[in-house]
């Protein structure tokens, strides 16, 4: 029946589409007349279909559009069609408004080619649809490609939409094909002919959402980037609280008793970290840079910093014992592993590090990223049955940890690896990840990727993995955090071109810029001469044997 029905809608899609004056964008890459646009995008009313409501619809001129995040320049945008789409609206079980939400945006010179814009968090909202470039190159709308962005199946950015067990579905994976084919078929529809290519792009949750569109829907995405991919995000919610509840038996506490986190480690004390993982690390990769390339080879103990007397520069005992605890990854009482380790990486002395883990504020409670979005998502939509009270770091049991995110993960976390129908219609699979990602562990995608292996055997051919020392979360940290991962699969599907290597731009240090190659794991880029700011003075080389660290293994 269901089947029936998208044919049915698709038809009349195509339909109605045939009654309009479109022959001007039947070609990829032609525009049409000034004078139709308006009408034209108006007219894609007659195609939402009648299992969904009208939100917006409007002609946007060639100018710009609002940055995708405070304190960036303005997003310079081609003339484009806008289309806001409620699909399967509906009341929840518990009274909440539902529906797919999703923003579809049609550049009017179209170059035949589908992005779907990966969402974060808990989503909740319909970020515009423009495929930023983190590289600092033209966004993927001002290339021509036609775009949907989605809030995943319910409004606000907390996890009040756990209550409701379709609007858990939504989010999970249901919501992302569902957009993806309503919104191919539009695209279709509009100009006449359907997308030549269609690619996914993400980062974060958005990763996951990748990597869940490779095993729940083979054969949606020629290419698909997934960037620090949180593929098990109830696993992640575990080692948040995990994080929150070891700095807070080190921090300071209000006048309430509750820890103030971002008292549990001063920068002065990350800093110092951070220099002490240089000292043992950083020249491992042929050059003392200020980024740590070769982490395979890095050994660094924390313990070294343990003070002695007399000394000063050094770390008190309790402070090394949570970071040993945070790094080594989440636990049960018996040691069981519960989540991934993490690597050493100069990039924990970065302000986004801080502010996902500790927090900025000296006097208030519950500042850091994971006591906000990480307790409420995991209180409610990955604890099942959920918290009925505010999940405080000390009220998860994690013995029971395991048991209570099961359900959860079972419909959540994109952890297969048997993806035979997606390399059989040729999907290409492009991941990267930060190596001081505070949010996921670098060291689990590793280990996903290893698994990967050996499910389907070496991957060269269509998937590879590239960490990026350095980056934080998606971005920033003393890094090259620039490159365009969309490019270099566009590539890679439509020429054959695997990427042996990523050009990537950044700054390790204050005020120096550096362009730097991410090679495909296991290699890393060795510094072999030249011009130490030069990408090309570096070669991807493979990490020998003896220098693997075996970290990151999935448990269990």
């Amino acid at each position: 029946m269901a089947n029936n029905r998208w044919t049915k809608l698709t038809l009349s899609v195509c339909a109605a589409m045939a009654t309009l004056t479109v022959t001007a964008s039947s070609s990829a890459g032609m525009p049409v007349a000034e004078s139709d646009v308006a009408r034209r995008c108006h007219s894609l009313v007659n195609l939402i279909g009648p299992d969904a409501h009208l939100d917006a619809v409007e002609y946007v001129q060639e100018g710009s559009l609002p940055p995708p995040f405070p304190g960036m320049p303005k997003i310079p945008a081609p003339a484009h069609c806008r289309l806001a789409v409620t699909l399967h609206p509906r009341m929840g079980a518990d009274g909440q408004r539902f529906g797919l939400g999703f923003e579809l945006r049609l550049p009017l010179s179209w170059n035949g080619r589908f992005l779907f814009q990966g969402g974060g968090g808990l989503d909740g909202a319909i970020r515009p649809a423009i495929g930023f470039n983190f590289s600092g190159g033209p966004s993927a709308l001002a290339r021509g490609f036609a775009i949907v962005s989605m809030d995943a199946g319910h409004e606000g950015p907390d996890a009040s939409f756990a209550s409701d067990q379709q609007a858990r579905l939504d989010y999970a994976y249901v919501a992302l094909g569902e957009v993806a084919k309503r919104a191919k078929a539009i695209v279709a529809a509009f100009y006449g002919k359907a997308p030549s290519y269609s690619y996914f792009d993400g980062c974060s949750n958005g990763g996951r959402q990748g990597m869940m569109a490779a095993s729940r829907f083979p054969d949606l995405f020629d290419g698909i980037v997934a960037g620090d991919p949180g593929f098990r995000l109830s696993r992640a919610a575990v080692a948040e609280a995990w994080a929150t509840a070891q700095f807070a038996r080190i921090a300071r506490r209000d006048a309430t008793g509750h820890p103030i986190l971002s008292t549990a480690l001063t920068d002065g004390d990350l800093g110092l970290v951070s220099r002490a993982i240089l000292k043992e690390c950083d020249a491992k990769d042929g050059l003392a840079d200020g980024m740590v390339a070769n982490w395979q080879a890095c050994h660094f103990r924390i313990e070294e910093l343990r003070c002695r007397p007399g000394e000063t520069t050094c770390l008190a005992a309790r402070k090394i014992e949570a970071l040993k605890q945070v790094f080594g990854g989440a636990h049960d009482s018996s040691g069981r592993q519960l989540y991934a380790s993490w690597p050493w990486d100069p990039g924990i002395a970065a302000p986004s590090w801080r502010s996902w883990t500790l927090g900025t504020s000296p006097t208030a409670v519950g500042n850091s990223a994971n006591e906000t979005l990480g307790a409420d998502a995991l209180a409610r939509y990955f604890s099942t049955p959920a918290y009925t009270v505010p999940l405080t770091p000390f009220a998860f049991d994690f013995d029971q940890a395991e048991a209570r995110v099961a359900e959860t993960g079972a419909i959540n976390d994109a952890t297969g690896t048997l993806l035979n129908s997606f390399t059989q219609r040729g999907g290409k699979l492009l991941l990267y990840h930060g190596l001081a990602d505070p949010v996921f562990s670098p060291l689990d995608t590793v280990a996903w990727f290893d698994r990967l292996q050996r499910t389907m055997g070496p991957t060269p051919a269509w998937a590879r993995l590239f960490l990026v020392p350095g980056m934080n979360h998606c971005a920033m940290g003393p890094a090259t955090d620039r490159f365009d991962a969309l490019r270099a699969l566009q590539v890679w599907v439509e020429q054959n071109q695997p990427p042996d290597r990523i050009d990537a731009f950044g700054s390790a240090q204050p005020g120096k810029a550096v362009h730097r190659p991410l090679c495909p794991y296991p290699a890393y880029a060795h510094y072999v001469g030249g011009l130490e700011d030069k990408a090309d003075s570096f070669e991807c080389r493979t990490a020998f044997p003896n220098e693997l660290t075996g970290k990151g293994k999935l448990p269990g």
